[in-house]
């Protein structure tokens, strides 16, 4: 089966690496692809968006080249995998409205957030080495 759906998501967030990797182990039929726009050479220019666009909110994309942005993608991502449950006040026009304003101050704040919420990175590792992520000590 061909991919539903292209997340475009902040590696650099603790938070949202974890929640992608939890939409990939939730994605046994492989419908999602993620691309994390933190990575050098990331271009998003085919997209038709900037990088700051990309980073205010998650973003997605369909076969057919519809754009996805901030809930609008959770719902698709999560619904793909089975686990529209999980999100069903993002259906719900009056919680939808209140839930995307809590959604976009939380991505403006994702950093702190993670940090305060205890998520962390994993060590960065090349090949066989693992760092601690830590610029000084390379």
């Amino acid at each position: 089966m061909d991919a539903s759906l292209t997340l475009y998501f902040d590696g650099r967030c603790a938070f949202c690496a974890t929640e992608m990797a939890r939409l990939r182990r939730w994605d046994a039929a492989g419908r999602l692809v993620f691309v994390d726009i933190a990575r050098p050479g990331f271009d998003p220019a085919p997209l038709g968006v900037d990088m700051a666009a990309l980073n205010r909110e998650l973003h997605a994309t369909t076969p057919a080249g519809k754009l996805l942005v901030g809930v609008d993608s959770m719902l698709a991502a999560y619904t793909l995998v089975g686990r529209g449950w999980l999100v069903w006040p993002l259906r719900v026009p009056v919680l939808r409205r209140a839930l995307a304003a809590f959604y976009r101050w939380f991505a403006r704040n994702r950093y702190r957030i993670s940090a305060l919420l205890g998520y962390r990175l994993p060590p960065a590792c090349d090949g066989d080495v693992c760092g601690i992520g830590n610029p000084f000590l390379r």
